[in-house]
């Protein structure tokens, strides 16, 4: 997988910040800058400091929230034992169906069905 632009600038930094958070050091815009070009890396001149910022002081919190779209421990496993549930138990068919669009009595113009 290859990143380029600003997909890379900001996953380098997110990289960055992270490593710096794990070795408890100051996530700041220089730290970044530096541990950037030490890695062999580079970036754009202005993503340090914009993640330095949006950063600031929540790394923790950040790196503790797993993203909005993780579902908390107790609903999946929940969920799972559901799902298991639902497995054992023999599947109902459903039927399906099928309406002729025009049965309605009118035509998409208001008029009458059927011609």
């Amino acid at each position: 997988m290859a990143f380029v632009g600003g997909d890379k600038d900001g996953f380098v930094c997110s990289l960055a910040a992270m490593a710096l958070y794990d070795g408890d050091a100051e996530v700041t815009a220089d730290q970044l800058t530096a541990l950037i070009n030490a890695t062999g890396n580079s970036v754009e001149p202005y993503w340090p400091s914009l993640f330095a910022s949006a950063v600031a002081g929540k790394m923790g919190e950040i790196i503790a929230s797993r993203g909005a779209g993780a579902a908390p421990a107790p609903v999946a496993a929940a969920g799972a034992a559901a799902g298991a549930a639902e497995a054992d138990a023999p599947a109902a068919k459903v039927e399906v169906e099928e309406v002729d669009a025009l049965e309605g009595g009118m035509d998409m113009f208001g008029g009458d069905a059927g011609g």
